[in-house]
């Protein structure tokens, strides 16, 4: 039986600020664009399907960050992709803003979704680093800085559009915050957490390069660099992460990840498919299933990122006492419980009440999921984000658009049972990731 997880403690000082400052800044971004794509429609003279390219071509943006993010890491450092990442941020929401039609808006679209994605590559394994023990909560706290700007995002959206300015101002406040980050990531040293992957690498103490703190007795987020300042050499144990390949390093031998690990990322893909398919399309299942008013059905949404920003928080505290995997699995039995309600719903107000319970569930996986993936990633965090962001592009551009094909097919309710099979993958995914970190850790004399 696992051993409690020893209490780590969160400090928030100005490299967290600054690390959570690039978290606000894309959720802002995500509510306030996403929501008003049916005004971009109007605006444009274009089909909803033509305005729902804007989220494929962000998808384009995310994969193209899965596969730049480590080189540009081991080139200018996280300091450096962060600044990066709030210049093209900014020029992309400022063309997107500015664009006279689609031909314009989907590459702005595409060179937001780089940027904003980049924020996370960089901002998640900077936080795993700076605070050790306590990462998964620090990762955890950022995603609810993340929804909790995201809740401001669609009101800042009706009130300009309720004074006839339009979508376009709303959306525009993102450069004023990525502009913001930019100075607060300007003033911290490029060193540490902040520096190349390499250059943590060799921070590291001798003999620690390469392990994590077991998995079943610690926070998954922390690397044993991260560790072994956190917690004094006799308080955790430690352990390989992964499989026998992982030895390369010392052999010579190319690289790779383990089994934990590949497992691991099918859960965060399942995980991120889930809330992406569910926040698409609750509105619709609402309005044709629960009876709701378009504009109801399309508020009550706000549900869902209410429960989520709720979960980031509260989880951030849990991280300290409870393993990650047993949250994880917590938060997979309120995801469905809260699916459960939404689908039965025949009223506005149920389907309200399941949309927040799901976000409950919504709002832990995913930052418990990442932070159990870099636990497993033999202190290679960087390479780790840059496969974690491919999964999570591929599951934003597939997931959406298999539920709505399906909806087309059987009809929106038949459609989310897509959501249930996608909770039970993720459980298996991850109860085999430990499975399979069990079998290859080794085992006391």
């Amino acid at each position: 039986m696992s051993a409690r997880p020893v209490p780590a403690r969160l400090v928030r000082d100005r490299v967290t600020a600054a690390l959570y400052a690039c978290f606000g800044t894309w959720g802002w971004f995500l509510y306030s664009f996403v929501p008003g794509l049916p005004l971009l429609a109007d605006e444009l003279g274009i089909t909803r399907a033509q305005a729902g390219l804007q989220t494929t071509f962000m998808a384009c943006g995310t994969l193209t960050s899965g596969f730049t993010s480590a080189a540009l890491v081991r080139r200018l450092g996280r300091r450096g992709v962060l600044l990066l990442a709030a210049g093209l941020l900014a020029a992309g929401v400022t063309a997107l803003v500015s664009a006279p039609g689609l031909l314009v808006t989907l590459p702005a679209a595409t060179v937001v979704a780089t940027g904003g994605a980049l924020f996370i590559a960089a901002a998640q394994p900077a936080l795993t680093v700076h605070h050790g023990a306590a990462g998964p909560a620090a990762v955890s706290e950022g995603h609810g800085v993340g929804a909790l700007v995201g809740l401001v995002g669609p009101l800042a959206l009706g009130g300009a559009v309720a004074l006839g300015w339009g979508w376009r101002p709303a959306v525009a406040v993102t450069v004023v915050l990525a502009a913001v980050t930019a100075l607060l990531v300007a003033r911290l040293p490029g060193q540490g957490a902040l520096g190349t992957a390499t250059a943590t690498a060799r921070a590291e103490p001798t003999g620690t390069t390469g392990t994590t703190e077991t998995a079943g007795t610690t926070a998954a987020g922390a690397t044993a660099a991260a560790a072994a300042d956190a917690e004094p050499a006799s308080s955790v144990t430690a352990a390989r992460s992964g499989d026998a390949p992982h030895a390369g390093a010392a052999t010579g031998r190319p690289l790779r990840f383990s089994t934990t690990f590949w497992l691991l990322w099918a859960t965060l893909v399942a995980v991120v498919a889930i809330e992406n398919a569910t926040t698409a399309w609750a509105a619709d299942l609402l309005r044709t299933h629960a009876g709701a008013e378009s504009g109801v059905a399309a508020g009550a949404v706000s549900g869902l990122i209410a429960g989520m920003c709720v979960a980031r928080f509260a989880v951030g505290r849990l991280a300290l006492r409870f393993t990650p995997l047993q949250l994880l699995l917590a938060a997979f039995a309120v995801a469905a419980a809260g699916w459960l309600v939404l689908w039965v719903a025949t009223t506005p107000s149920l389907a309200l009440a399941g949309l927040v319970v799901a976000g409950l569930g919504y709002g832990a996986q995913f930052p418990l999921a990442i932070s159990m993936l870099l636990g497993a990633a033999d202190g290679r965090l960087d390479q780790a984000q840059a496969r974690s962001t491919l999964g999570v592009g591929a599951a934003v551009a597939v997931a959406p658009v298999l539920l709505g094909g399906l909806a087309d097919q059987v009809g929106p309710h038949t459609a989310f049972l897509v959501v249930p099979a996608l909770v039970a993958c993720g459980v298996v995914a991850v109860l085999l990731a430990e499975r399979a970190r069990r079998r290859h850790e080794p085992h006391p004399s």
